[in-house]
């Protein structure tokens, strides 16, 4: 019996799937532990930097007068970060809660760009001119405002995103923390509500699927493959749900491929799903022998290793061909690739 369920016969996998499951679970790979920086990562002390500037400023956090922190915030941009965290919201968050409080229009647009654009280059001094200067100013004053007032009551069934340990009672919070440290047990609570390094890893989501993605190109290319890799959100003709590489091309589907690395059962169960309707597809007014196109899902992640009876069906779905990082040198050789293949 065959290793792998890409090296085997249709029928050979239905009458020992689970076989077959063991196998390719046995190659998953978890990537959790480690994250791309990716572009725009802030250091330490680069973040350390506004911090201090930020402190200056508001004279250790005893004054939040946005007359004295937006200077500071044009000099040292990246003390407008701080704030945010301070805050503990997301940009767009913080564009919708200022456009609010202040009726200066803050679009989601506006204030992602500038947040990047800060993290890209965190020692140029920003603009304040024009509508970028009407904005930041709204921003500012927004949050020196609401770090001020603290938490407002409200009932005990609901958690306020200001209900923190640093800015639940306005400024004394803030003062307390910065001058003896937040208990340790408090910070804990808090990283509990906000997982470690949330934010960053939704930035990078896109950069660790990348990974994946790069190293099938590279399978395809070194073999002189032709091949088309969609874009995000792009519609194909024939697709109801576009899949990551179409080979040779979209106007002759031969073969499609299916990439996707997760960490999460939940999103894994999505990817299986695609991944069946795709099989739908190329069986569309055609026998089991003879698809309209071949299926393949590339995959990663403890995500996948959750629950087997998704991963039974993404075998049957794709007729064996489920391939993890360990196996992908062998994806031309035992899919239709070979067919294409030119080098």
């Amino acid at each position: 019996m065959k290793k792998y369920p890409f090296e085997a016969l249709f029928e050979e996998i239905t009458r020992n799937t689970d076989r077959y499951v063991d196998a390719v679970f046995s190659c998953l790979e978890s990537e959790f532990l480690v994250m791309p920086k990716g572009e725009g990562f802030v250091e330490y002390p680069t973040f350390e930097r506004g911090y201090e500037a930020l402190k200056t400023a508001t004279t250790a956090f005893s004054h939040f007068d946005s007359q004295q922190v937006l200077p500071a915030i044009v000099a040292t941009p990246l003390s407008l970060v701080v704030l945010r965290t301070m805050l503990g919201f997301t940009p767009p968050e913080w564009g919708y809660v200022t456009t609010q409080r202040t009726g200066v229009s803050v679009t989601q647009g506006f204030v992602r760009t500038l947040d990047r654009k800060i993290r890209m280059s965190p020692e140029t001094p920003l603009n304040v001119n024009g509508t970028t200067g009407e904005r930041l100013k709204a921003l500012v004053e927004t949050a020196c405002s609401m770090l001020t007032e603290g938490m407002p009551s409200g009932a005990n069934d609901q958690l306020h995103r200001l209900n923190k340990a640093d800015t639940r009672s306005g400024l004394d919070s803030i003062k307390n923390i910065a001058a003896m440290g937040a208990p340790y047990s408090m910070l804990l609570y808090e990283r509990f509500l906000g997982r470690p390094f949330a934010g960053h890893r939704d930035s990078v989501s896109e950069l660790v699927g990348d990974s994946l993605e790069s190293a099938i190109e590279d399978v395809l290319s070194r073999a002189g493959i032709s091949y088309r890799k969609t874009k995000r959100a792009e519609r194909i003709e024939g697709f109801d749900q576009t899949p990551d590489f179409i080979i040779p091309s979209e106007f002759n589907p031969q073969v499609v491929i299916e990439a996707k690395i997760t960490e999460d059962d939940g999103t894994a169960r999505d990817k299986v799903t695609r991944i069946q309707h795709l099989g739908e597809l190329s069986l569309a007014g055609r026998s089991l022998d003879n698809p309209k196109y071949e299926v393949i899902a590339c995959i990663g992640g403890r995500g996948f290793g959750v629950r087997r009876e998704d991963m039974k069906k993404m075998i049957l779905a794709t007729r064996g061909k489920v391939f993890t990082l360990k196996t992908l040198e062998q994806l031309v050789a035992h899919t239709n690739l070979k067919n294409f293949k030119t080098r």
